[in-house]
């Protein structure tokens, strides 16, 4: 079947009532215009409302890349970062956006990295910056940035992502470790809720599938509650040998 008849019977089925994740005639036309097949590895539904698995990453179905564009609303000429590259194709829609050469985007994997430059490059925005960097540290040489995207899960908001945004921007970030919540932080760090998601955890370096431990959220938990038992330690708590003194 032509591709172009796919994307529109994609786009009507995000745009339907009953999932209602498309809203922005911007971003529809965006959706219907990027080439996804150019995106989806062989023996994969390309036009499936579904994720799939890439090089040990899960890749998110349209419906979600749909939800997490229509908090981020990039704007024709917004600088935008999108943490967590996958295989390129949340990268192409905001290319869609704002113009290529406005779209930078960062993953820890570098095979992804390489396969999301292929990508983009054969369906033709090849003028998006694809760089492999821990997602938490950001692209600084290319700040400020008008609109931050992480496709991938935190307690808080990194640090350098928010020193990074623009001061009137706006990060879109699944935030939080059991229950997630989408959320919009502007740039005076108001938080605005766009319900519940369920987003793999932030890789940082050395952090990998196939380790025991890759949780970013679940490592930062335990060091948190490391440095808080250090605090409430007193001297009470410590054994004193007194048979040196004797």
């Amino acid at each position: 079947m032509d591709p172009a008849v796919l994307r529109d019977d994609m786009v009507a089925s995000l745009e339907h009532e009953s999932k209602r994740v498309l809203e922005s005639e911007a971003l529809s036309v965006a959706f219907r215009t990027v080439p996804r097949e150019a995106f989806v590895p062989d023996g994969h539904s390309a036009y499936a409302d579904r994720p799939f698995e890439r090089h040990g990453t899960r890749i998110l179905a349209p419906s979600t890349v749909a939800r997490l564009l229509e908090a981020l609303d990039p704007r024709e000429g917004d600088s935008v970062l999108v943490v967590g590259a996958g295989v390129g194709y949340t990268a192409a829609v905001c290319a869609e956006l704002v113009g290529g050469h406005n779209v930078h985007a960062v993953d820890i994997a570098r095979r992804l990295v390489w396969e999301a430059r292929e990508n983009l490059d054969c369906a033709g925005y090849g003028s998006v910056l694809v760089d492999r960097r821990n997602g938490d540290r950001g692209l600084p040489e290319y700040a400020p940035f008008d609109r931050v995207l992480l496709e991938a899960a935190a307690v808080r908001p990194p640090d350098a992502l928010l020193r990074q945004l623009a001061p009137d921007g706006r990060l879109v970030m699944p935030m939080g470790l059991g229950e997630q919540s989408l959320v919009t932080i502007s740039g005076d760090e108001s938080v605005e809720r766009h319900g519940t998601v369920a987003f793999a955890p932030m890789l940082v370096e050395s952090e990998r599938t196939d380790t025991v431990e890759h949780n970013r959220t679940a490592r930062e938990d335990r060091e948190f509650a490391e440095r808080d038992a250090e605090r409430r330690r007193g001297w009470e708590h410590d054994w004193i040998d007194w048979d040196q003194y004797r």
